[in-house]
């Protein structure tokens, strides 16, 4: 699995002319390596993850994620592309409220139809990694804010995607979690790729690779060769 990134610039047309938020951004990724992007709010990171996320398009550049440029597919092809390759993390939990846990992370199934016995089994499997075995039946409402994040990362990883995306995973956590919630993503990022956007400097300095996005140009601070 390799992710590329080759001169990613985006703007927006406002009414003097464009507005720049990515300018020329690019680095390489390998299965097992992470990254993270620090900088303050508005600086780019989140519009950065959502072009490495298809979600939406950039201005210029490239992105080819295992052999496959990702900007060049059709809106018919995204969708598919997106659940079977690409998971994401969010700030925000985005749980449904009336599905309990183990449904939670088989919503992404749905899409396709009738969930089989071995995409059950792969939930379940998740889960139990993780340390929800005793809380499958729960609601988001019934667990913890640590808990529902990783929830959440295990709804991210049910199709063993090639590439994570985590805008802020630890944002809305206290340290306590928001250590075991780095710890858990580092540890599953050894099998995939992992891609961060973050304020917290800890999560950061533990990453593969570390960028700062500065006027909307990705500046790299430093490398850990273990994370």
């Amino acid at each position: 699995m390799s992710l590329i990134v080759s001169r990613i610039s985006k703007a927006y047309p406002v009414r003097s002319g464009w507005l720049p938020i990515l300018r020329d951004c690019s680095f390489e990724l390998e299965s097992g390596q992470s990254l993270s992007v620090v900088g303050p709010s508005g600086s780019g990171k989140s519009t950065l993850l959502s072009i490495l996320g298809t979600l939406e398009p950039a201005s210029s550049g490239l992105v080819c994620l295992d052999n496959i440029q990702i900007l060049s597919l059709s809106e018919k092809e995204l969708p598919k592309f997106r659940r079977h390759k690409i998971g994401f993390v969010f700030q925000e939990h985005h749980l449904l409220p009336q599905c309990t846990s183990l449904e939670n992370v088989l919503i992404p199934f749905l899409a396709e139809g009738r969930i089989a016995k071995e995409q059950h089994d792969r939930a379940l499997f998740l889960l139990k990694h993780i340390g929800l075995a005793d809380r499958l039946e729960h609601r988001p409402a019934e667990l913890s804010g640590g808990e529902r994040q990783r929830v959440a990362i295990a709804r991210a990883l049910v199709y063993s995607p090639s590439l994570i995306l985590a805008d802020e995973p630890t944002g809305n956590l206290d340290r306590n979690n928001a250590t075991i919630i780095s710890d858990l993503l580092l540890e599953l990022s050894k099998t995939t790729i992992l891609v961060i956007a973050t304020h917290d400097p800890v999560l950061a300095a533990r990453t593969s690779q570390q960028f700062q996005i500065n006027s909307g140009t990705l500046v790299k601070t430093g490398t850990t060769s273990n994370s």
